[in-house]
């Protein structure tokens, strides 16, 4: 079954297998997100947190590109407010950003970026939110604020020094230069790198393998792995207990349970 939803739009959501596909859709600018495009993508965020029948969520860029970051032409319109209200629109502008990226992040479903393209600035830094990274072999990221004047907003210097450690986080940071699929695979910023012609196909398969167990498990799991580097093991000990007790309750624990056992009877 598919269902799709936003043809057109900024934003694209298809939903097939149980696997949903967010695709960025403003190919002429290499999928520079502007105001409308992050309300459109928040939106899907929303829709396949809430929606049971998808268990996994891929994201994606149309075209050529991943996501070339914000939109410059924004910016400039940003610039030119009144001196005296830059600093609050850009507040509220950032409040609205981390708003999607906190929810792309704390998605209770396994998330996977499939890297088409150029991954820059924000398109970098929202590749990095999700929980893995697929390139394609044209793939590119580029940490590019500090070429703009600017320092990584939607979470890369969260995410980034905790996938290839902190002096190789400053380095690409400090001088935003470019990093091919290559490298990236080599440095721990992707985890996968495959062919062009078969990104998504790929990325959707390992969506699949990665989403067959139980979804509270799962989010659970993840829920308490993406605190780890800022707990005590005493207190990730303690959500576990928390996690576990939930899931003793749970349906897919019981069946579990009683098949294996069931198995075992057959077997004597």
């Amino acid at each position: 079954m598919t269902d799709t939803a936003g043809s057109g739009s900024r934003v694209e959501l298809s939903i097939a297998d149980r696997v949903a596909t967010i695709s960025f859709n403003r190919p002429e600018v290499r999928n520079a997100i502007d105001d409308a495009m992050r309300s459109e993508f928040q939106a899907a965020l929303e829709r396949v947190a809430t929606d049971d029948d998808v268990r996994a969520v891929v994201l994606t860029g149309k075209g050529s590109a991943f996501c070339a970051g914000g939109d410059i032409a924004g910016m400039q319109k940003r610039l030119a407010a009144p001196p005296g209200e830059v600093a609050f629109t850009g507040w509220t502008r950032q409040r609205r950003l981390h708003q999607g990226v906190t929810m792309l992040h704390t998605l209770p479903k396994p998330t996977i970026a499939a890297v088409n393209g150029a991954a820059a600035g924000l398109g970098c830094d929202l590749a990095l939110c999700c929980d893995f990274i697929i390139a394609s072999d044209a793939a590119m990221f580029t940490m590019s604020f500090i070429l703009r004047g600017l320092v990584p907003d939607g979470g890369g210097m969260y995410f980034l020094p905790r996938r290839v450690g902190l002096a190789r986080a400053k380095e690409l940071i400090f001088t935003g230069r470019r990093v091919d699929s290559k490298e990236a695979l080599a440095i721990g910023l992707a985890d996968r790198v495959t062919a062009a012609n078969t990104l998504l196909a790929d990325a959707q398969a390992w969506a699949k393998e990665l989403s067959r167990g139980s979804p509270t498990a799962l989010a659970l799991a993840k829920s308490i792995l993406d605190q780890t580097f800022e707990l005590t093991a005493e207190q990730a000990l303690a959500l576990g207990r928390e996690a576990q007790a939930i899931c003793y309750t749970t349906a897919e624990h019981q069946a579990a349970v009683a098949a294996f056992l069931d198995k075992t009877k057959r077997q004597r």
